[in-house]
């Protein structure tokens, strides 16, 4: 991408220039210098997105799941034969390690195309029957309509795909809003879509959170869908709630890392210092908070210390960094503001400061000390700090792994199997792992409780949350 490019709209099967022509600079995170100009859509470039899907809707719902498995199944073909495009686009918005991103990010999305694309022919339902005497019922599965998506601008790319898959292979079509921040991945892939998808079934508006807020506000939309933080997510429940449309909510996390004194605590420490530090920390189910028990807390806080001070972070071509810069200059005020406001009784064990003098790189950080109503243990970072409390006996551990608003995901460390089997069903999260923290697969939910939203991402439970179902019934002796 050529510096200060001016991106545009997709809408329709091409690239079109925003009605209200407003444009908003693009930073590179890296750097801080401006590298393009993203539209700033208003309620007329909506309007004209929303019409182009709802015309598409009419003949897509006709597919047939075989004809949108084939058509999904090349998209994803084409995706991964232009990997290098994509990643180039996503580490120039984003500042992403190139290397990470190619190898933890593209394969992921890929296949996640893939499993929809067979997942919509496996969709399933009571079976028929004579329920009531002389009448036979059976359940249909139906597409909603077109679905309105907010990504965030952590994962642009992959959330993009998260959403548009499971909605294009139930047969909706969509018009899909990025992140300010970060449009270029998005715009790309709808360009890629467009080489197998039918003109207007999948659509891009770039824009700023009025954009977001014409997208839910418009008639057409009959599912609203957003992935960001819990602020956002109510402001869209609400939104929608006048014309009750339905919403699908993937919001904020605070995950608990519960380890006991059984632990391997080398091993936990260095996939927790991954799980917490990747991407930046920005991840709703990044590894943020760990909960000790007495025995191991000291060696555990030495270890991820360690552990922290030899992660890096750095430029994208920099193969021996973990992570890039955070998002946005916004971002980086929010992180340095929670170390700024640690009570006395905290202590930073390392980092805690910004890295260099350009760009929004911080330090991977470690905070022991902490008490349960402090600010950085209730409330979301999305940075690259770890805090550590110190637990006495395992109902405090639940009690204190619960006591946050949100609900997303969490993990247990230990090599008890009847303690893990316990933790898992007390843990009040929507994704538990047991001595391991972050990996996520295309066959089983994501999503979470709480104030971490509802609805899921991932898996055949994502298809059906993009389905509406009808009941029919015929009287076969009328």
């Amino acid at each position: 991408m050529s510096d200060q490019q001016k991106l545009r709209n997709f809408v329709n099967g091409e690239y079109v220039e925003p009605v209200d022509g407003g444009y908003a600079d693009l930073i590179d995170p890296c750097t801080g210098a401006v590298f393009a100009q993203a539209p700033v859509s208003g309620a007329a470039d909506v309007d004209v997105a929303m019409r182009a899907a709802a015309a598409a809707f009419d003949s897509w719902r006709d597919s047939t799941p075989a004809q949108r498995q084939r058509a999904l199944l090349k998209f994803a073909d084409t995706v991964e034969a232009r990997a290098a495009e994509l990643v180039d686009a996503e580490v120039r918005n984003t500042g992403k390690p190139r290397q990470l991103t190619t190898e933890e990010e593209l394969p992921p999305a890929v296949d996640e195309l893939r499993f929809f694309a067979g997942a919509a022919r496996l969709l399933e339902g009571r079976s028929a029957g004579e329920y009531l005497a002389g009448h036979t019922s059976y359940v249909r599965r139906e597409p909603i309509g077109v679905c309105a998506q907010v990504t965030p601008w952590n994962y642009p790319l992959m959330m993009a795909i998260w959403k548009i898959a499971p909605a294009l292979a139930a047969g909706n079509t969509v018009v899909l809003k990025p992140s300010d921040t970060t449009p270029v991945s998005t715009l790309l892939l709808a360009e890629i879509a467009a080489e197998h998808l039918p003109p207007g079934v999948f659509n891009v508006v770039c824009g700023d959170r009025d954009t977001g807020r014409a997208l839910v506000a418009h008639p057409t939309p009959q599912l609203v869908s957003i992935t960001g933080s819990t602020r956002a997510g109510m402001e869209v429940a609400a939104a929608a709630a006048p014309d009750l449309k339905r919403t699908h909510l993937e919001l904020g996390g605070k995950a608990p890392v519960v380890i006991f004194d059984d632990a391997d605590i080398a091993a936990a420490a260095e996939a927790i210092a991954v799980g917490g530090y990747f991407n930046a920390g920005q991840d709703c189910t990044a590894a943020t908070r760990v909960l000790t028990a007495p025995g191991v807390h000291e060696d555990f806080v030495a270890a991820l210390t360690e552990q922290a001070r030899n992660t890096r972070t750095g430029a994208p071509d920099d193969t021996d960094v973990l992570y890039g810069p955070l998002n946005n200059a916004n971002q980086l005020a929010r992180v340095r503001g929670f170390l700024d406001r640690l009570p006395d009784h905290a202590s930073v064990q390392t980092g805690g400061a910004q890295v260099g003098e350009r760009g929004y790189f911080y330090a991977p950080t470690v905070v022991s000390g902490v008490r349960q109503d402090d600010e950085i243990v209730q409330d979301e970072v999305f940075g690259p700090v770890i805090t550590v409390q110190r637990f006495s006996a395992e109902d405090e551990a639940v009690r204190w792994a619960n006591g946050v608003d949100y609900g997303l995901s969490a993990s247990v460390w230990t090599r008890d199997h009847g303690r893990a089997m316990r933790m898992t069903r007390r843990l009040d999260f929507g994704c538990v792992w047991v001595n391991t923290h972050i990996p996520f697969i295309s066959e089983m939910p994501h999503g979470g409780f709480k104030h971490s939203g509802h609805g899921k991402d991932l898996s055949v439970y994502s298809l059906e949350d993009y389905t509406r179902i009808k009941h029919v019934m015929h009287n076969i002796e009328g």
